[in-house]
């Protein structure tokens, strides 16, 4: 989702873009395609420990040292065999930890810059799978489930501020995250379309972004459906 919002944004305008990733080899990639689309975007990438709150926090102040940053998006995670999470508690830790702490330290440490500037936004990606715990995701549904209230306390600091953050929650998306539920036949969104709405979503000032718009109304009908119906499905 992130490097399809990229190609969004250098479509518009040159850009001045730190692509900040687990692997610098992979991160490469993403950056020799979007110096390739838009030549005049300067574009470095910096590998960090996802899960490490010195090094995030290092990172950010190393990025705003150059000066102020404009938009932050934070989109990293992974699905986890929800059956795995419950045999496994390693694997139970790893899947809470990359989907649910990391977001939230990356938001934080950035937070405390762009409040000192008085200018800037934090998009956050959260999903629809933390509005309400299933027995098919809530492990990583609860990762989720805590970027949302995350977002929303934070949304409420920075009121009143020049800073804004948004929480984007996409419904299933068609990523390299979800190839196993697209082979098993499930319908995803194609991503073009959810980065596009999260592209026009920030630039429009919205503070919540479902995308597809549907999964609002959907997950409005989830969140309110009473439990002697909803554990009825093999959601």
């Amino acid at each position: 989702m992130a490097e399809q919002c990229a190609r969004l944004w250098i479509a518009g305008a040159p850009h001045q873009i730190i692509l900040v990733g687990r692997n610098f080899a992979r991160a490469e990639v993403v950056a020799a395609d979007l110096r390739v689309r838009s030549p005049v975007t300067n574009v470095e990438c910096i590998e960090v420990d996802f899960c490490s709150p010195e090094k995030i926090q290092h990172l950010a102040d190393r990025i705003f040292s150059g000066g102020a940053v404009d938009l932050v998006l934070i989109a990293h995670g992974v699905l986890p065999d929800q059956q795995q999470c419950q045999i496994d508690l390693n694997a139970c830790g790893e899947a809470l930890d990359i989907n649910g702490i990391s977001p939230v330290l990356f938001a934080e440490a950035f937070a405390g810059h762009m409040e000192k500037n008085n200018s800037g936004t934090i998009a956050v990606i959260s999903s629809v799978a933390g509005d309400r715990g299933r027995r098919s995701n809530y492990v990583y549904g609860a990762a989720k489930g805590m970027v949302t209230r995350y977002v929303q306390g934070l949304q409420h600091r920075l009121s009143g501020t020049g800073v804004r953050a948004v929480l984007i929650k996409p419904g299933p998306t068609d990523t390299p995250m979800t190839l196993h539920l697209k082979q098993q036949g499930a319908r995803l969104a194609p991503v073009q379309r959810v980065a596009a709405d999260i592209v026009k979503g920030i630039a429009a000032g919205r503070l919540v972004i479902y995308v597809p718009a549907k999964w609002a109304l959907i997950m409005n009908v989830v969140r309110h459906m009473p439990k002697v119906l909803f554990d009825r499905l093999n959601i």
